[in-house]
């Protein structure tokens, strides 16, 4: 028999499953609108993602730069040094596109292939 998951193997499962497709997320998210590291943070929080650490977004975000997927452009900060708004560039969409043609393809095989539908008979399969 096979324990049941506990918190902390769910948690770690989580985590492996987002750092997957986090880019993809942050992307789509600077798509929606411009946004600074602390705001993408916040974002992810509300849509649903749970606590992403600042030290998971900055360097992903440092990444898209290197990448040309993003730009930054420094903005005055209210309380402080200026900060970074990161924007996607015109490479970004095109690559958002991409992956997000491979994440539709990659997620309808992981669902047949975990069977994702509701048995009648209320078997697990």
């Amino acid at each position: 028999m096979i324990a049941a998951e506990g918190p902390d193997e769910a948690a770690e499962r989580q985590a492996q499953l987002l750092r997957g497709c986090l880019d993809m997320c942050l992307l789509a998210l600077l798509t929606e609108e411009p946004a600074h590291g602390y705001e993408l943070v916040r974002r992810l929080e509300s849509s649903g993602f749970g606590a992403v650490s600042y030290g998971t977004v900055y360097p992903l975000v440092t990444r898209l730069r290197r990448l040309g997927l993003v730009s930054d452009v420094p903005q005055p900060s209210p309380t402080g040094p200026p900060r970074k708004v990161y924007r996607v560039t015109d490479a970004g969409r095109e690559r958002l596109t991409i992956w997000r043609k491979q994440w539709i393809q990659f997620a309808g095989v992981v669902n047949a292939a975990v069977d994702v539908r509701t048995s009648e008979s209320g078997d697990d399969r």
